[in-house]
């Protein structure tokens, strides 16, 4: 995996401008901050940190870690309590991620399918070809 950082250009925070990959693709449909039993907890940083860990276990079914993704596109319904969460949500990353910054496009929407969910987010990982 190489991750893409044209000269010139400012280092993105918290994300790549592009990857490199080469291996099995890995396809994670849009995960909710909703836990196994289907309750969706109040707030960006725990519903976020739920949605990464919910990508986690998928993502193991296929033999691939987070530290894998190339891609995620995320769904907020409000980008200001997005931004209000920024701490939060950078604690669950860390959590989940480590210092792994893939490609990532964030978009304000008007509303999810779960009217709890605040955020959603899919995800494409590379597993390395051996």
């Amino acid at each position: 995996m190489q991750t893409l950082q044209p000269k010139g250009w400012p280092q993105p925070r918290g994300f790549a401008h592009g990857i490199v990959a080469e291996g099995k693709q890995v396809f994670v449909a849009g995960q909710i901050g909703q836990t196994p039993d289907e309750q969706v907890p109040p707030g960006f940083g725990a519903q976020t940190r739920q949605a990464l860990l919910n990508t986690q276990v998928i993502l193991a079914e296929a033999g691939a870690t987070p530290q894998q993704i190339v891609r995620m596109t995320w769904f907020v319904t409000d980008k200001r309590d997005y931004l209000a969460a920024g701490k939060e949500i950078g604690a669950a990353w860390k959590e989940v991620l480590g210092a792994h910054f893939p490609a990532i496009t964030l978009v304000e929407v008007k509303s999810l399918l779960n009217d709890d969910a605040k955020i959603e987010i899919e995800s494409t990982a590379v597993i390395p070809s051996r």
